[in-house]
Order: C-alpha cells, then sequence, then structure tokens
C-alpha cells in the first residue's frame, strides 16, 4: 500500500510527492520545502474540504496551498467533479447572510507578492539571462558565461565596482536571488547556475512586461531589437549559451573571429580524455604566489615580500587552499580566459612548495597535520610537490632536546616523504635561504616556458608548453588524477593545468569534497592510519557503510582482526596493518555493530 493511500488527504499528498521528486531530480533548495510539507501532510489525520484548510499544518505556507488549490482545479476539471468551496469565502457569505455590518468591508486575504526586481538591476539582469535557457532541459551557466549575458540587461557592472571605496558588484545580487530560492545552484568544482520553478515564473512575468512595454513605444520591423531588448537572446557576436550542456561538450566560440572553437571531449579515443587548449607561450607570465601566513614574525608580515621584491620578484600574497608557496601563468590580457568559458586569468603550473620550519613540522607530525597536509597535495593534482624544511639543523639551545626526542621521528617522516610520496624534500637552513630559494625556482620558471623579460631569450628556447584542462567537463578525482596521468604520459614536456579558482575548489578541505575523500579523512583520524593505509582500506571497502555492514557481520574477535586478515595480500610492508591497529580501528568502527 503507498503512502498516499493511506493519508486522509491522498490527493494533495501526491501533488506534494510529485514536486518532491523534481526538486530532487533538478538539486533544488526546494527539496527541504516539499519534504517537510510532505511529512506534515502524511502524518495529518484530518480530512481536508479544501487545500486552504491546510495552512494549519507545518510547512504549508499560503503559496504551497495555492498551488495545490490550482492543481485540484484542473483535476476537478478534467474529471467533471464540482470544486470544493474555500471556506473563508463560505464564512464571509455567511456573516454577510446572518446581518453582519456592511459598513465594515471583509478583511481581503493577502496574497503573497511575486518578487519583481527593479528594471535593469541586478538580479532583473541575471533572471533574464538565465531565461533565455530552455526551461524544459538541465542546461545551466557558469558564473562568467552568466556574466557576460546578463551584462547587456544591466545599468551597472558585473565585475568592477561602481564605488572604487567599496567592493559591490551587481553579481553580489545573485545571493538575494539564492537566498529567496529563485536560482540554485549545482555542480563541482565550478559552480553552475540555473532558475528554480519560481525563479522561471519571475523570468516570464519580466519578459511578458517587456513585450508589452516595447508593443507600446516600438512598431514591428522598423528596427533591430537593442541590447536591452530581453527578446534579444545574443549580443552581437556573443556565444549562445543554450547548448552549453549538450552532450557534444564543445566550448563556446570567442569573440574574435580567429579563434576556432575548441573541442573538449575526443570522441575519437575510446578513453574520452579532454582534448586541452593550448597556451600560446608568449600570452602570460610566471608568477610567484605567496600565502597569507607565510611571514616573518607577526609584526614583521612583509619581509618574505619585501626580500623577493630587492631579488626582482614581485609576489602577489593571498589565501592558498593547500601549499603556502605556488607558481601560476598570468595572463597578459584579463579576458583570455573568458573565450573558453572560464573565470580569472590565471592557470596552475605543475610546482607547488609545503615549507615547514623543523618545530613546525613535529608539531604537524604530533596532531596529524602531516598526513592530511599530504593527502590535499596528491588530491591536488600538481605533479611536482616540493617539502622545504627550513633549519633542519637546529644550533639553538632550547630546541635541541626536542631535536634529539623527535630526531627519529623526522628522519622517518622525510624518508615517507621522498620515497613513499614521491615529493622532493628541501633543505634550507633558515629563512633567508628559503627566499633565495623561491627566487632561483621562480627564474628556473620563467626560462623554461621562456617569459623571461630578457631580450636575449628567443621562442626556440622554451623547455616547456602549457595546455589548459576546461573546468566545464573536469571531475574530480580519481578521473582527475586519471586524466591528468594520461596526458602527462603522452606529453611529459607539457605542463596541463587547470584555472586558479578551479584549482582552490579541488584542493579544498570541504567544499568538493567526495564520499571517498571523506571516509579517507575519517580513517587518517584514527592514530597510526596513514594517508596509504587508508588507500588500501577504502579499496576493500568502498564506503563507511560498507565497513560498518562488515564488522556487523562478524563476531567480536573477529572484528579485531578483521582488517589486518584482509590486508595480509600486501606486499608493501609499510601498508600492511598490524593486528593492534586492526583493533584500534575495530573499536571506532566496530563499536556500533557489537
Amino acid at each position: 500500500m503507498s503512502n498516499s493511500e493511506t493519508c486522509a488527504n491522498p490527493l494533495l499528498l501526491g501533488w506534494i510527492k510529485e514536486w518532491l521528486e523534481q526538486a530532487r531530480e533538478r538539486n533544488t533548495k526546494g527539496v527541504t520545502v516539499y519534504k517537510k510539507a510532505y511529512e506534515s501532510m502524511k502524518a495529518c489525520p484530518l480530512v481536508f474540504q479544501h487545500p486552504s484548510e491546510a495552512q494549519q499544518l507545518n510547512g504549508l505556507g499560503p503559496k504551497l496551498c495555492e498551488r495545490l488549490t490550482d492543481k485540484l482545479k484542473d483535476y476537478c476539471n478534467e474529471n467533471g467533479l464540482p470544486m470544493p468551496e474555500d471556506p473563508r469565502t463560505v464564512k464571509a457569505s455567511k456573516r454577510k447572510s446572518d446581518g453582519a455590518d456592511d459598513s465594515q468591508p471583509a478583511k481581503k486575504t493577502r496574497k503573497p507578492k511575486t518578487y519583481a526586481p527593479a528594471l535593469r538591476s541586478g538580479p532583473y539582469a541575471l533572471i533574464l539571462a538565465l531565461g533565455n535557457l530552455d526551461e524544459n532541459s538541465n542546461q545551466s551557466m557558469t558564473k562568467a558565461q552568466l556574466i557576460e549575458q546578463a551584462q547587456p540587461y544591466c545599468d551597472t557592472s558585473f565585475t568592477a565596482p561602481s564605488d572604487p571605496t567599496k567592493s559591490f558588484t551587481a553579481w553580489n545580487s545573485m545571493k538575494t536571488l539564492l537566498t529567496k530560492e529563485l536560482v540554485y545552484t549545482q555542480g563541482h568544482p565550478l559552480k553552475k547556475y540555473s532558475l528554480t520553478e519560481e525563479g522561471w515564473e519571475v523570468a516570464k512575468a519580466i519578459k511578458k512586461t517587456a513585450q508589452k512595454s516595447n508593443q507600446s513605444t516600438l512598431s514591428f520591423g522598423s528596427r533591430e531589437p537593442t541590447a536591452n531588448d530581453p527578446r534579444t537572446t545574443q549580443r552581437g557576436n556573443l556565444p549562445d549559451y543554450r547548448d552549453i550542456d549538450t552532450e557534444a561538450g564543445l566550448l563556446p566560440q570567442s569573440r574574435s573571429n580567429d579563434l576556432p572553437t575548441q573541442t573538449i571531449f575526443d570522441e575519437d579515443t575510446a578513453d574520452s580524455t579532454p582534448s586541452p587548449i593550448p597556451i600560446p607561450p608568449n600570452s602570460f607570465t610566471v608568477q610567484l604566489i605567496l600565502d597569507t601566513r607565510e611571514v616573518r614574525t607577526s609584526k614583521d608580515r612583509d619581509y618574505i615580500s619585501n626580500e623577493l621584491i630587492r631579488k626582482g620578484i614581485t609576489p602577489e600574497v593571498r589565501a592558498l587552499e593547500v601549499g603556502d608557496t605556488m607558481w601560476v601563468a598570468k595572463f597578459h590580457d584579463p579576458l583570455f580566459l573568458r573565450q573558453y568559458g572560464e573565470e580569472g586569468d590565471e592557470v596552475m603550473l605543475d610546482w607547488i612548495v609545503e615549507r615547514k620550519r623543523l618545530d613546525d613540522l613535529i608539531g604537524s607530525i604530533k596532531d596529524g597535520r602531516f598526513h592530511e597536509q599530504k593527502f590535499r597535495l596528491r588530491r591536488s593534482g600538481i605533479k611536482n610537490v616540493i617539502y622545504l624544511i627550513e633549519e633542519f639543523a637546529i644550533t639553538h639551545e632550547s630546541n635541541a632536546a626536542a631535536a634529539q626526542k623527535y630526531n627519529d621521528m623526522v628522519a622517518s617522516a622525510i624518508a615517507q616523504t621522498e620515497v613513499v610520496n614521491g615529493y622532493f624534500v628541501k633543505r634550507t637552513k633558515n629563512l633567508d635561504d628559503t627566499i633565495r630559494y623561491l627566487a632561483r625556482m621562480t627564474f628556473l620558471l620563467r626560462n623554461m616556458y621562456n617569459t623571461s623579460p630578457s631580450p636575449s631569450s628567443s621562442p626556440s628556447q622554451a623547455t616547456h608548453t602549457l595546455s589548459l584542462l576546461s573546468t566545464r567537463n573536469l571531475s574530480i578525482s580519481p578521473t582527475y588524477q586519471q586524466t591528468l596521468s594520461t596526458l602527462r604520459t603522452r606529453n611529459p614536456t607539457t605542463t596541463y593545468g587547470v584555472t586558479f579558482p578551479t584549482f582552490c575548489a579541488i584542493a579544498s578541505k570541504s567544499e568538493a569534497l567526495t564520499l571517498r575523500d571523506i571516509f579517507l579523512k575519517m580513517l587518517m583520524c584514527t592514530r597510526g592510519v596513514s594517508g596509504d593505509k587508508a588507500l588500501e582500506i577504502q579499496r576493500q571497502w568502498a564506503t563507511p557503510q560498507a565497513f560498518i555492514r562488515a564488522f556487523e557481520a562478524l563476531g567480536e574477535k573477529e572484528r579485531e582482526t578483521m582488517v589486518a586478515d584482509r590486508m595480509t595480500h600486501l606486499m608493501v610492508g609499510r601498508k600492511k596493518i598490524a593486528k593492534v591497529l586492526s583493533k584500534k580501528i575495530a573499536e571506532v568502527w566496530g563499536m556500533e555493530a557489537a
């Protein structure tokens, strides 16, 4: 028996369930609203004569009851049934017939107003731009694509603040649309935007109003529609984004006619490896990026930047998701990546530095940050990871005892980083030595990509080339890692990079985590479970649920050795799970099964 059959109001429950399933398919925030309404209606023992009576339930407001009323009207018309009267109307009529005071007008039911953005405002432009998509398909736009389509409809800029003293642009109005649930986002690492059901209603209302306005002021055929006309779906030779999410996977055409359309997927290859976009070597320069936490002391925060500037390197300082120093290809033309539907003006290069003072290294090993950081570095897809250990030879008497105590721990950590993880370990004597190393690395990378300002350099001297991996059809690991591995094997001298915003999303601690990533991080919370051991456990039990069920199927003694017994086939001793550690894991994960 279905849920609707056991409910006092099966018709109303069925319609709410239908809207709930639609919201789940579109992955909108309406899922929470409809689910709450569904549970309330399902648990209600009262039979409603009219949908308006359902407002007494938790989760059913006037707007939802109005939609249910419209549904009931259609149902009655289709089946030739009389439409039940609204009890509020019946009560008003009864009061009138009983001789109620006609001098006092009856209170009108306040109908919730439909959101109406101001003409040529940020929300107005964003809704119109998204309204140019096909309502019946699963199409969406990235931020860069949406801004380009919305700008003709807006009087203020989506990229530059109108007030130089403030940072607000027209794009900040997107927060309003998300809060009002007119727009929803989906996709990682690059967010895409689409209209919700309510958003489509507003878009249609705006277009209808605009068409009426145009009919009263324009004579059709007198001139071409302007950029401000909502009927215009393209501006000049801008790309049509109606086909953005089709299976063909074509990038939007560039604004310049001499730049051909690029294909994301090579359909001739069996593995469908993304086709990278070659970047001209003279279109960018190698830029050093420093993390905001890379300082000499709390009172001397600019020491590293100032010393690099003295050595001819002007770094940019910003908050980094992973690593302490990295290098990007910064384009001379800030709009270069827009032609490929990408955000920003930087593409990641394959070099990143994780700087550790010896005391910080010891602390990170003790609290587990050491393994967690290496896990995220591997997940980021960067090929050349440099672990820079500063003040390796400690001479300070206050730290000598600590260094002696943790000498074996540090030596083991360094060996594991080099041998197991395959990272390059660079040791420097002090901070000044570190700064000299970063300057030398920057000059080296500029020579490799031939972006050195030296007039003696020529295009033939470049030893490495750069290609862009489009974010739109890029998924998070393991596909991302497999794609990079395949491309690097084919062309070892080519760097395959994603845009800096995409890299930040991939390397984020939480934003783009998959279930697999979360499971690995959960496993590594147990002391003794390294990243490699966590990976081996995850290969045997794909999800946390599968891991717990495996414990549930065994007796108490068998649980203690379950993980160790499964790992006996491994050839590499470092990844094997000892019985002591296996018991510790069982105490954490097998506790619920007991």
